[in-house]
């Protein structure tokens, strides 16, 4: 009975170790994925609107890489791969997508996604597969940055502008699909630094101009094909294996370049095995995708073949010029610029009455004369949701047209797009009057309804900020479901610019520059802080929203803005709303919290980037190296750490007591605990202090120069702060 009692008390310890290590197991399992990417992918799902296709993905909470969410392939704790092609999705991509640090392979191809694509990217992939969706808008600038490309294809979507001159970084890429966009201009510039290009397809676009930019690239497989190329076309590309170019404006066929039988350059390699599109040489019904050839496809230099492209370019030409005819008819059929451009952002209407009304009022606002300053917002506002709302507020800054922006922007045209943020991208505007403004064109998608109906409020808010280092919003425009601001334009380029792209820029930011743009932007966020009433808190300070003018004055942009981010439940979920990865303070990244305390955390990163050269998070570093804060400030007080610790760019060209005082400004910023973190107007004094310190040493010492001065040790003289 005893040795029966043992056996049972031993079964049931067993049973209990056994339920004990379950549990622990799964509380091992929850939670392995990293949270930057599960509220990246919630944020997709919401913008795909929940489909039931993508089995076990969730709206929030869940392990994707512990419960192999549909598509979601996982490395460790972090997600590598999203593909989710071919399930008949409907709805946006989201805005979340440059959280993503690890992504390598993005496929969302064939589906029913629409929208621009998003403005900003997961930065590290490797391969991007957007074909076969509605997508509309530019391809946006940030595909410049994404320096590990080697495939991108976007073909069979309604991009319908031009191509940017996006490609100069991306040596890499070997696949580009560009077809069945309606894309416009010329092939620019930047498609030259493609050094490793080996499949190209532009077809069916109206793309114009030479073919002269892609003379120099290891092309095997080429398709112009349905375009409005024209010129000679290359010598060296008549030998690409692949090479299709019916149906463009060529000034004379490949064919006699060369004689019969003459073999290509040896460097161009020759292949059996390349992609060309089925079917692609003409029709519209081939699928623009990369596929098996056939043999067919090839262009032979036979007598055969000459005689054949004789007869072809009589025809040609009779069908440029029935083409030419239809143009001219077509013409004066054709709509109003400005409601052609923004036809898919307005709603559609089948109403022919309503389309006559509309082409009369955009030709009457057409002036861009805008409408009385200090325009009372005692009006009723109708929202997306139907409702109406009463506004009180004056707004301060003039009111403009969606037409007088279209006009001063051509048509938002990609040449005169100057930066990118959450909110929407921004683009240089000119006024006939000879001003120059930066027009912040914000996308709706990043709105909650709630959110739109309140901008007309924020803007109000925003128009009362005046200071010389905030940038001015000098105008607004709300029509139209559009929502565009207008500022003060500021052209010399950003300190994030300045500091992290590799050319002569990054030598106009001396020591006394970067002192400069410290205690500009102080005074800003003490202005923001302490002399508006209630208090502004910024939100999104960081180096890319700190514009430099001619005489590196720092500007600091988006100055209220963040009162279209309302901290509430939706946005705690996500870093990017509130915030920037890399800058948000620990508080907000633990509890979604965010206050003045967090500006200034945000402002001390921002000087750890003036003083070491450094991005707050850089996955390209080793791991003890890749966030900034915590790398750096176990260094700032020691001063032979801290020696090693400046931008190599100041090339030695600093004072070791400026530097000094500078880093314990900076870890006071930085402190986790926002109690212990100073006030803007305690940062202010301090870098004022620093500044007088070096201008009584500058008068005693006679020296006009200033405090430049280089040692092998780093070490300061009294000609410095």
């Amino acid at each position: 009975m005893e040795k029966s009692s043992r056996a049972n008390s031993r079964f049931f310890a067993d049973f209990v170790l056994l339920i004990a290590t379950a549990i622990f197991a799964l509380c091992v399992v929850e939670g392995t994925t990293d949270s930057s990417d599960v509220q990246a992918l919630q944020v997709i799902y919401n913008s795909l609107n929940n489909p039931p296709q993508l089995t076990n993905w969730k709206t929030s909470g869940g392990d994707p890489c512990g419960e192999s969410w549909k598509g979601v392939t996982c490395q460790g704790s972090s997600v590598v791969s999203i593909q989710i092609s071919g399930l008949g999705l409907n709805g946006t991509m989201g805005y979340l997508l440059s959280d993503f640090l690890s992504l390598r392979t993005l496929d969302m191809s064939d589906n029913n996604i629409h929208d621009d694509i998003p403005y900003q990217l997961p930065p590290n992939l490797t391969t991007l597969n957007l074909a076969y969706n509605n997508l509309s808008g530019n391809l946006p600038y940030s595909i410049s940055s994404m320096v590990s490309l080697n495939y991108l294809n976007v073909s069979r979507n309604s991009l319908s502008q031009s191509i940017g001159d996006i490609f100069a970084n991306l040596a890499g890429l070997t696949t580009l699909d560009l077809s069945f966009c309606n894309l416009t201009g010329n092939l620019t510039s930047s498609f030259s630094a493609l050094s490793n290009l080996s499949t190209l397809h532009v077809q069916n676009n109206q793309l114009t101009g030479p073919l002269d930019v892609l003379a120099g690239l290891p092309l095997t497989d080429l398709n112009v094909a349905n375009n409005h190329f024209s010129g000679w076309i290359p010598k060296v590309l008549i030998s690409i294996p692949h090479f299709i170019y019916d149906g463009n404006s060529f000034d004379n066929s490949p064919a006699p370049l060369l004689p019969p039988y003459t073999s290509p350059p040896p460097s161009r390699p020759h292949s059996n095995h390349s992609h060309s599109p089925p079917g692609a040489r003409a029709s519209s019904g081939s699928n623009g995708q990369l596929s098996n050839p056939d043999d067919g496809n090839k262009k032979g230099l036979t007598t055969g073949s000459i005689l054949g492209i004789t007869l072809g370019s009589l025809f040609v030409v009779l069908f440029v010029m029935l083409v030419l005819v239809f143009c001219l008819q077509k013409g004066k059929r054709k709509e109003p610029a400005a409601v052609r451009t923004f036809a898919g952002s307005l709603p559609v209407s089948t109403d022919k009455e309503m389309q006559e009304q509309r082409m009369k009022s955009t030709a009457t606002v057409a002036e861009l004369r805008p409408l009385p300053a200090e325009k009372l917002m005692a009006e009723r506002i109708q929202g997306k949701n139907g409702s109406v709302k009463r506004v009180k507020s004056p707004i301060t800054a003039a009111s403009y047209t969606v037409a007088s922006l279209q006009t001063a922007t051509n048509s938002f045209n990609q040449e005169n797009l100057i930066g990118e943020g959450s909110l929407g991208r921004v683009y240089r505007g000119e006024f006939p009057n000879g001003k120059i403004v930066a027009i912040k064109k914000i996308d709706n998608a990043a709105l909650s309804l709630q959110e739109e109906d309140n901008f007309l409020e924020a803007v109000s808010n925003m128009s009362r900020l005046r200071h010389p280092n905030i940038i001015t919003l000098v105008g607004y425009c709300a029509e139209h479901g559009q929502r565009l601001l207008a500022y003060d334009y500021i052209g010399n380029g950003s300190v994030h610019d300045m500091l992290h792209f590799v050319d002569e820029r990054n030598k106009m930011l001396t020591w006394n520059a970067r002192v400069r743009v410290a205690l500009g932007t102080a005074r800003a966020l003490e202005y923001l802080h302490e002399v508006c009433l209630p208090s502004v808190v910024h939100r999104n300070f960081k180096s890319a929203n700190i514009l430099l003018d001619e005489e590196l004055n720092p500007h600091l942009s988006d100055s209220g803005l963040a009162a279209l981010n309302p901290n509430t439940e939706r946005q705690v979920s996500s870093t990017r709303m509130v915030g920037s990865f890399g800058y948000s303070a620990p508080e907000f990244t633990l509890s979604g919290i965010y206050t003045v305390k967090s500006d200034v955390y945000s402002f001390g990163v921002v000087m750890l980037e003036l003083l070491t050269g450094r991005k707050p998070l850089d996955s390209s570093r080793v791991r003890s190296e890749q966030s900034l804060v915590r790398w750096a400030t176990p260094q700032l007080h020691d001063i032979d750490a801290l020696a090693k610790m400046v931008d190599p760019a100041l090339n030695g060209m600093y004072p070791a007591k400026s530097l000094s005082r500078f880093a314990d400004i900076i870890a006071l910023c930085v402190q986790p605990e926002p109690e212990f973190r100073p006030p803007m107007s305690e940062v202010v004094q301090a870098l004022v202090r620093l500044m007088q310190r070096a201008s009584v040493v500058k008068r005693r010492s006679g020296d006009e120069s200033g405090f430049m001065y280089k040692t092998p040790e780093h070490e300061a003289t009294d000609m410095s702060f």
